[in-house]
């Protein structure tokens, strides 16, 4: 059995796989245009998704299996996939510690006034009128209610805080109050001090916050989105933060990435653009290769219960 890797990985984790498998034959690349002179011989791919197209499906005569090492799947030629029936299993879950510490650093910095802050210490300026708010006891929605979102729940529990989740189906969840479907958002948004998508891009999802969403949040609400940029507009972001609609939104992802240096979101004094670094870690590769490791196990037993596979004819 031939596995190709397309996504580039240490040399340690490349010894490792080896020694544990000696009956695989791996051969690890640093890219796809490296990887593509033998994708016509492999079984299993190890991507990160963004660097396959549906001609390279067609060329890979021998390929049953895609791993890919990101959650993030939304590019990838799932018509092809499907067409030939290969499975897809991808890393989802192993980003919600660090997205979630990632929500709460920018909340924190938000309600902290941490801009201001900063500012003031480069101007030696010792003001102490600069407004602060808390988190604690507050009320925060999360639409996305999988591992991230759970993780996210689980941190604002620590704040003592009512949290609402949005989903597709509106089932219980744990750490959360209340779950609702996604048609019952615009109920849930008057109270929500808080909006925080973790939504993936998919057709149900895009364009899924609208104007009359950011209406009817509260005057004094921060909107944080590090699912996927489609998931709203950035004209509508941007309308709603300069009529007063919402007090701040912290972005992680956008339409166009990277954001282009003209953008008005670069200038604009209540938004907060990052980019699109809320999952980093340092411990990305090893968790990732971490489920590679148990599906590749299944793998070769001839099972089924894969960790993280992916329903191709919807997407994710």
């Amino acid at each position: 059995m031939i596995t190709l890797f397309s996504a580039k990985i240490s040399e340690k984790h490349q010894t490792r796989l080896r020694e544990r498998y000696p009956d695989v034959t791996f051969i690890f690349c640093k890219n796809m245009d490296e990887a593509e002179q033998h994708i016509d011989k492999a079984g299993t791919l190890v991507t990160y998704g963004e660097d396959l197209t549906a001609g390279l499906i067609g060329w890979a005569s021998q390929l049953k299996w895609i791993m890919v090492l990101s959650a993030g799947i939304d590019r990838m030629p799932f018509e092809a996939i499907s067409t030939r029936e290969i499975l897809v299993t991808n890393a989802r879950g192993i980003h919600k510690y660090p997205m979630a510490e990632y929500a709460f650093a920018m909340l924190l910095q938000v309600n902290r006034q941490a801009k201001q802050l900063m500012a003031n210490e480069t101007a030696k300026n010792w003001d102490r009128s600069v407004r602060m708010e808390e988190l604690t006891g507050k009320t925060m929605l999360i639409a996305g209610t999988g591992a991230i979102g759970q993780e996210v729940a689980r941190l604002a529990k620590a704040f003592r805080m009512t949290v609402y989740g949005v989903s597709r189906s509106g089932r219980p969840v744990g750490y959360f109050d209340w779950n609702v479907k996604q048609d019952d958002l615009e109920n849930l948004l008057p109270e929500a001090d808080y909006i925080v998508s973790v939504l993936p891009s998919t057709p149900e999802t895009k364009g899924f916050f609208t104007t009359d969403d950011f209406r009817k949040m509260p005057s004094h609400a921060v909107f944080l989105n590090m699912g996927r940029g489609d998931a709203v507009s950035d004209e509508t972001i941007l309308n709603a933060v300069r009529k007063g609609e919402i007090v701040h939104a912290v972005l992680d992802v956008f339409e166009e990435e990277p954001l282009p240096e003209e953008h008005p979101f670069w200038t604009e004094e209540n938004i907060t653009v990052t980019p699109h670094l809320s999952g980093v870690s340092s411990h990305y590769q090893r968790r990732a290769l971490d489920i590679f490791d148990q599906n590749l196990q299944i793998y070769l037993n001839n099972g089924t219960d894969y960790v993280n596979k992916i329903d191709v004819t919807r997407g994710y």
